[in-house]
C-alpha cells in the first residue's frame, strides 16, 4: 500500500510539473484594459477570457513553440508565436480594426452608388428612379452637386469643366464614345442601360491615380457580378420597346438588353419646334457574359447602337433654316478579369475596343468620320495587412481618327493617330479607424506630343466623431485635347488641371450630409483664332483658367416612413481663357448656382411610387455682339419640375407615367445673333429654346422571374 501511495504521489508531482501557466493583460493602444477578449492557444481547448481589468490566466500541458491568439470584436486579432514557457506576464496591445463599418473612408470628391460600399450616397440603381432622368443614369447624376444644368446638351458638365473632361469607364475599362450623337439643341443620352449595372461611382474630382485622361471627373460603372435569378424583362413604351433576359448556369450567366426608340408617333401627337424629315430613331443592344473561374470572374461585355435622324432647324442667318442629318453606328466590346492570386495579391485586367462611324450632313456639306479606339489595362494589388495596401499597373490607349469633308468641289481628308502609354501606383495607409491616407502617382506618355506628364495625387481622411469625418484631396490631372482639335493640329501639349478639395461628411441612420469646397486651376488649354476649328486655324496651348466653389448634399430616407429624398446645391465661380475667347470669361456651359430636390414616396394602399424632381439653375452666360463686353450677359434662370408615377398592377407588372417640366416653364438656353448688323447697326437675335417645353412618357413593364417577385421598379 505504501508503495502505491508513493507511486501516485510521484505521478501527481510529475503531472503538475508538466503544466505551464499562461498569463497577461490585454489593453488597447491607449492603455485602457479590454474586458471579454478571447485568449487561447491555437488548435487547443486551452484558453481564457480577459477580466474587467484586462487580465487573464490559464494553464496548458502543451510544450514547445505555440501560437497564442488574442481576439476581440472591433479590434484586430493578434497572434504571438513563442515557447509556452515565455508566455507569462504578457502585456498585449490590440489595435482597432480599421476595416469595421464605422472606420474612416476616403470620400473627397466621390459619390458612391453601390450596395457594397460602406457609405452609399445613392443606392445601386437609385439614380434611374429620378423623375427627370427618363431612365438615363447620366440624367439622374445631373441632380447631384457639382454638375451644371445644360438641358439642350444632356452630357455631364462637372465643376466648371466641359463635357469631354468627364470620362466613363465600364468595369475599369474606358468607354470612348459614351453618348448618343444628336443635333444642336437636342440633348444626348448615355448609350448604356442601367439594366446591367449594380455599382456607380461618380468622382467629381481628386480621383485615384488609376484613372487618367480626364480633367474634371470620372464615372465608373460596374456590371453585375452574378445575377440572383433567371428572368425576362419586357417594356412597351410610348416611344418604343425594350427586352431583357438573364440566364444562369452552374458557374456562368448571360444577360442581354435590347431597345428600339422611334419618336415619329410621339411627334404626331405633341408639337415640336423642329421640322423633322426623319424623326429620331435608335436601336440598341447590350450583353454581359460572366464566367466564374476557380479564383476570379471573367466578364465579356458588348454593346451596339444605331442612330438615325434628319431635320430642318430654325436659324437666324438662313431664312429657310438649316438642314441637318445624322447617321451613327457604334460598337463597344469590353473583356475584363478580376481574380485572386496567392499571398494576398489580386489581379485586374481587361481590354476594350470601340468602333464609331458618323455620317453628318449640314446644308450642302457632308462630313464622314471613323474612330477606332482601344484600351488595354493591367492592375495588381497587394494587401500586406489591413493597414497597408499597394496597387500599381499599366495601360495603353490607342486612337485612330479619320474624317472626310466634302462640299461641292472641296474634298479634304484629315485625322490623327495617338497612342498613350500610362503607368500608375498607389498606396493606402490606414493609421487607425480615425485616420487614413492614399498617395499615388501617374505618368502618361503621348505619342502625338512625344511628351511625358507626371501627376502626383493624395487624399487624407480623418474621423472627427462617430458619424462625421473630414477629407482632403490634391492631385494633378492631364488630358489630351479632343478630336475636334487634334484632327487639325498635333503640335500642342496635354491640358492640365490641379485639384484642391476639402470635404466634410456626416452619416447616421439613413441620413447623409456632405459639404465640399474645391478649387481647380487650368493650364495648357487650347486656343485658336477662328470662329470654329478648321484647316486654317492657328492653335496654341497658352490657355488657362480656374474653377472654385462649394457643393452641398443632404439625403434622408428614414425620418418619414416611405419617403426618400435628397437635396443638392452647388455654387460655382469659374473663368477661362481658351478656344477662341477674346479674354478670360465664364464659359457659356457653366452656371453659378444649381439646386435640385428629388423625392420618392411609396403609397402602400395604392401600390404606387410617386416621384418628383425640381431643378433650378441660374442663367448661363452668352455673348452679345451689341455690347463691348465679352460673354457678359446672362440668360434667365432655368426651372423645371418633373413628376413620375409607377403603379404596380401586380408584383411583376408596372404601369409607368412621367412628365418633364410639368408646369411648362419657358426655358431659354441662350441666344443666337445674326452674322451681320441691321440698318441701325444692331445685331438681331433669336432665343434658343428647347425643341419641346415638356416631354410625356407612358410605359408598361413586365418581369417574368423564378421567384415571381422581381420587377423593374428600380430601373424606372
Amino acid at each position: 500500500m505504501n508503495k502505491l501511495i508513493t507511486l501516485l504521489s510521484l505521478f501527481l508531482i510529475n503531472l503538475s510539473f508538466a503544466q505551464t501557466t499562461i498569463s497577461g493583460k490585454v489593453i488597447d493602444t491607449k492603455g485602457i484594459p479590454i474586458s471579454g477578449a478571447n485568449v487561447y492557444l491555437d488548435g487547443t481547448y486551452d484558453g481564457a477570457t480577459s477580466l474587467e481589468d484586462g487580465s487573464f490566466v490559464f494553464t496548458t500541458e502543451e510544450e514547445g513553440t505555440q501560437a497564442l491568439v488574442i481576439s476581440f470584436l472591433s479590434f484586430e486579432t493578434k497572434t504571438i508565436m513563442d515557447d509556452v514557457s515565455k508566455l507569462s506576464n504578457l502585456q498585449i496591445k490590440l489595435r482597432e480594426d480599421v476595416e469595421s463599418l464605422d472606420a474612416v473612408i476616403l470620400s473627397a470628391g466621390t459619390f458612391e452608388a453601390n450596395d457594397n460600399s460602406k457609405v452609399s450616397v445613392l443606392k445601386a440603381l437609385d439614380v434611374v428612379t429620378t423623375a427627370s432622368a427618363l431612365g438615363d443614369f447620366v440624367g439622374a447624376l445631373q441632380t447631384l452637386p457639382g454638375t451644371s444644368t445644360n438641358a439642350e446638351d444632356g452630357r455631364l458638365f462637372v465643376r466648371g469643366g466641359a463635357a469631354e473632361e468627364t470620362q466613363i469607364f465600364i468595369d475599369g475599362i474606358r468607354v470612348f464614345t459614351p453618348y448618343t450623337p444628336t443635333a444642336n439643341n437636342i440633348p444626348a443620352r448615355g448609350r448604356y442601360s442601367p439594366f446591367l449595372f449594380d455599382g456607380i461611382t461618380f468622382s467629381t474630382g481628386g480621383y485615384s491615380s488609376e484613372f487618367g485622361q480626364a480633367l474634371s471627373s470620372v464615372l465608373l460603372l460596374n456590371t453585375i457580378d452574378e445575377p440572383d435569378q433567371e428572368k425576362t424583362d419586357i417594356g412597351i413604351m410610348s416611344v418604343g420597346a425594350t427586352l431583357g433576359n438573364t440566364q444562369k448556369w452552374d458557374k456562368s450567366s448571360l444577360s442581354f438588353s435590347a431597345s428600339y426608340v422611334n419618336l415619329a408617333p410621339y411627334f404626331e401627337i405633341f408639337s415640336n419646334r423642329n421640322n423633322w424629315d426623319r424623326p429620331f430613331q435608335a436601336a440598341q443592344g447590350e450583353t454581359v457574359y460572366r464566367q466564374h473561374l476557380e479564383n476570379g470572374v471573367l466578364k465579356f461585355y458588348a454593346a451596339f447602337d444605331i442612330t438615325d435622324l434628319a431635320l430642318n432647324q430654325e436659324d437666324i442667318n438662313f431664312e429657310d433654316g438649316v438642314d441637318f442629318s445624322l447617321n451613327n453606328d457604334n460598337v463597344y466590346v469590353n473583356t475584363s478579369y478580376k481574380g485572386v492570386l496567392n499571398n494576398s495579391w489580386t489581379l485586374q485586367t481587361g481590354l476594350s475596343y470601340t468602333y464609331a462611324k458618323n455620317k453628318v450632313g449640314i446644308m450642302t456639306s457632308d462630313v464622314t468620320n471613323d474612330e477606332n479606339s482601344a484600351h488595354l489595362k493591367l492592375k495588381l494589388k497587394k494587401r500586406f495587412n489591413s493597414r497597408f495596401k499597394l496597387s500599381f499597373g499599366a495601360e495603353q490607349f490607342l486612337t485612330d481618327f479619320d474624317e472626310n469633308f466634302k462640299d461641292g468641289s472641296v474634298n479634304v481628308t484629315y485625322g490623327y493617330n495617338n497612342n498613350i502609354t500610362a503607368g500608375f501606383a498607389e498606396a493606402d495607409l490606414v493609421f487607425s479607424k480615425d485616420l487614413a491616407l492614399k498617395v499615388g502617382v501617374r505618368a502618361d506618355y503621348s505619342s502625338v506630343f512625344s511628351d511625358l506628364d507626371v501627376a502626383p495625387r493624395a487624399a487624407l481622411a480623418y474621423k472627427t466623431s462617430k458619424n462625421g469625418q473630414v477629407s482632403l484631396a490634391y492631385g494633378n490631372f492631364y488630358q489630351n485635347p479632343n478630336h475636334n482639335i487634334l484632327k487639325f493640329e498635333q503640335n500642342l501639349e496635354a491640358e492640365k488641371t490641379s485639384h484642391y478639395i476639402l470635404n466634410y461628411q456626416y452619416v447616421n441612420d439613413g441620413k447623409i450630409f456632405r459639404a465640399e469646397a474645391y478649387r481647380k486651376v487650368y493650364n495648357n488649354l487650347v486656343k485658336f483664332d477662328t470662329e470654329f476649328t478648321s484647316f486654317d486655324s492657328n492653335f496654341n496651348s497658352n490657355g488657362d483658367g480656374y474653377a472654385q466653389g462649394l457643393d452641398v448634399f443632404w439625403r434622408d430616407n428614414t425620418s418619414i416612413k416611405n419617403l426618400d429624398y435628397w437635396l443638392s446645391y452647388s455654387y460655382l465661380d469659374t473663368e477661362r481663357d481658351y478656344l477662341n475667347f477674346e479674354s478670360a470669361a465664364q464659359p457659356n456651359f457653366a452656371t453659378n448656382h444649381n439646386f435640385s430636390i428629388v423625392g420618392k414616396y411609396w403609397i402602400e394602399s395604392l401600390k404606387s411610387q410617386l416621384g418628383v424632381d425640381y431643378t433650378f439653375s441660374s442663367g448661363r452666360p452668352y455673348n452679345d455682339p451689341n455690347s463691348s463686353a465679352f460673354l457678359a450677359e446672362k440668360a434667365k434662370p432655368f426651372n423645371s419640375i418633373s413628376l413620375n408615377w409607377a403603379y404596380l398592377i401586380d408584383q411583376q407588372k408596372i404601369l409607368y407615367f412621367s412628365v418633364n417640366n410639368v408646369l411648362g416653364f419657358r426655358n431659354i438656353n441662350g441666344y443666337q445673333y445674326a452674322n451681320t448688323p441691321d440698318l441701325n447697326g444692331q445685331f438681331s437675335r433669336r432665343a434658343l429654346r428647347p425643341a419641346t417645353d415638356q416631354f410625356f412618357f407612358v410605359g408598361f413593364f413586365w418581369t417574368i422571374s423564378e421567384d415571381g417577385k422581381d420587377n423593374q421598379l428600380n430601373n424606372l
